[in-house]
């Protein structure tokens, strides 16, 4: 099968990205994309067939920085007909799945519906001028009207969770095929504990690293005495909002044993991970969330926000906890360091957990039928 691969970016090494490099992989797939930035990619992309396409539009030009990305992948996307041969088109991050408006056979592998304009729009709206409210006010419109012409077409539509379908169903009013991405297990491992307290993850606000700052400082006031240290770990892009927030989390952090690693390598990830004490998730409801399954990989504890995918992979009291607040957060990581050999335990769970029930092999069993239906479908 001749899979063409569509993604607006390819410059960060998120659990996005990895789904996409395995795929590729997988399928000896060609990758159409917008952006591609080797140095902050996965190193891997580069042994793969990438091509960089698309045109900029004088409009976008003179949108704030997110609007003006969101209308050229818009643009470009909509636009867009494949000329060279293919079997199947499989997009990913929206709105590359508006490729389906010039062309079919069309396997979208969402991975969420766009928060910024769906479940997120009014927290990623605070902080914004008036003026950029309404731009993105009208693009937001845009988007959903757009939307509802494109995605009813679409051959078949999978995602990576049970919470991410739910939303493809209020947002689209399409059933999705739940398909949990793997994780390469055999990469991570426990290297002991080095008292500090992990939190990789893309720096930016619905990723609520001022949360996990919140729960280590309640942490830090009940243990005196007890020298522990919180690392944030994650890639940060040139948005200005983004750039805003992570100012906020280093003068949040002042007076405290925080440590921020901006754009950590992939090697680093894992070593940071092997060291830890226990791996804390704080996201807003996650469409899947890889971090809980790093963690159990690496056999450490997860302390994880009780919300969206890590409900539907984290065991709570087995592999790691579920909290609902900074301070329950702060009482499970109290608990981790007072009970070493629970903790422990907890992380073996973990790693059997992964390795039992989120293997590659699994992806791709149910992936391929996916392929073949949408295939078919554009021939019946």
């Amino acid at each position: 099968m001749k899979l063409l691969v569509l993604q607006p970016y390819l410059n960060l090494m998120g659990g996005v990205d990895r789904v996409i490099l395995k795929i590729a992989q997988h399928y000896d797939a060609k990758i159409l994309t917008l952006e591609y930035n080797k140095k902050t990619a996965f190193p891997e992309f580069s042994k793969l067939d990438i091509e960089v396409l698309g045109n900029d539009s004088p409009v976008s030009k003179i949108l704030p920085y997110r609007a003006s990305q969101g209308f050229r992948y818009g643009y470009n996307f909509y636009r867009m007909k494949i000329k060279e041969d293919y079997d199947v088109l499989n997009p990913h991050i929206s709105p590359s799945e508006w490729i389906r408006q010039n062309n079919e056979r069309v396997l979208w592998y969402c991975h969420t519906p766009p928060r910024e304009v769906y479940d997120l729009y009014s927290v990623r709206m605070q902080g914004r001028s008036a003026k950029d409210k309404l731009i993105y006010a009208a693009m937001t419109k845009t988007y959903k009207f757009i939307a509802s012409r494109v995605i009813k077409n679409i051959e078949e539509i999978a995602t990576n969770s049970e919470t991410t379908n739910q939303r493809i169903k209020r947002y689209f009013n399409r059933p999705a095929t739940v398909i949990n991405p793997g994780i390469d297990y055999e990469r991570f491992m426990n290297n002991g504990d080095d008292n500090f307290f992990f939190y990789p993850s893309r720096i930016l606000v619905n990723k609520r690293q001022d949360y996990v700052i919140e729960a280590f400082k309640h942490f830090s006031r009940k243990s005196k005495g007890r020298k522990y240290r919180l690392v944030i770990a994650g890639t940060v892009s040139k948005d200005p909002e983004h750039q805003a927030y992570l100012k906020r989390l280093k003068d949040a952090s002042k007076g405290y044993d925080i440590e921020i690693i901006e754009n950590i390598s992939d090697a680093r990830l894992r070593e940071m991970y092997s060291r830890s004490s226990a791996v804390l998730f704080a996201a807003i409801n996650e469409d899947y969330g890889f971090i809980p399954l790093e963690s159990m990989s690496s056999s450490k504890p997860i302390i994880s926000v009780n919300e969206g995918g890590p409900k539907e992979t984290i065991v709570d009291g087995k592999t790691g906890f579920l909290i609902n607040s900074p301070a329950q957060m702060a009482e499970k990581m109290k608990f981790i360091v007072e009970h070493p050999a629970i903790a422990e335990r907890m992380g073996r769970e973990g790693r059997r957990r992964v390795e039992q029930n989120y293997s590659w092999e699994l992806f791709f069993e149910k992936f391929d039928p996916l392929l073949k239906k949408a295939e078919k479908a554009a021939k019946e």
